[in-house]
């Protein structure tokens, strides 16, 4: 950690790299944001986490891997997106966010219009925004937020589009958890508009 983390740490203030930019908010231990790395190696993908045994243990995949697309924001992400340039995003991630399940908590969620418009300055025309909850409560706010924000297009036909997962969208443990407690995760995919 202290030799790896420090060559790999995203400095928004240094040049973006030319290869599209993907952003993964709250990646956990990094299993999600490690497989997109390695399925899409013409990216460069920016993980935010403030947990240390996240950071710890996607900083053991990435050297498992060898991979040399990742950059890490071990901070808050509102700090990063503050400091992000205006549509430098090309596909962003908030997969099984804290829910804040209280009601007196509700305005600590992420989704919500201070941080969907800060998301929706550093997402390109057509950047894709990939939601995941299992929480029954997170996603009526999730769909009282987002599909009514003007910067944002829910991509949904039908049910199957919410309920099933991409083949592009690998598992996380947070998923698995939930379908082994016997909740049905919600997959919810956004588009920025022009």
């Amino acid at each position: 950690m202290q030799t790896l983390l420090p060559r790999l740490l995203f400095d928004p203030a240094q040049p973006l790299p030319s290869t599209p930019l993907w952003l993964e908010i709250g990646f956990g231990a990094g299993e999600h944001l490690a497989w997109q790395a390695e399925s899409a190696p013409q990216g460069t993908l920016i993980g935010c986490e403030v947990y240390r045994n996240g950071i710890a243990a996607l900083l053991g995949q990435i050297e498992r891997r060898g991979l040399a697309n990742i950059r890490i924001w071990p901070d808050d992400a509102r700090l990063l997106l503050d400091r992000l340039p205006d549509a430098c995003l090309a596909r962003a991630f908030l997969l099984f966010p804290d829910p804040w399940p209280k009601a007196r908590h509700a305005e600590r969620r992420f989704v919500g219009p201070a941080n969907l418009a800060s998301l929706a300055r550093v997402m390109q025309p057509g950047a894709e925004l990939r939601v995941a909850t299992d929480d029954p409560t997170y996603l009526r706010w999730i769909l009282d937020h987002l599909p009514v924000h003007p910067a944002f297009r829910w991509q949904v036909r039908g049910p199957a589009d919410w309920r099933t997962r991409p083949v592009d969208w690998p598992a996380t443990r947070y998923e698995e958890k939930a379908r082994r407690e016997g909740r049905r995760p919600a997959f919810l995919r956004f588009f920025r508009t022009s």
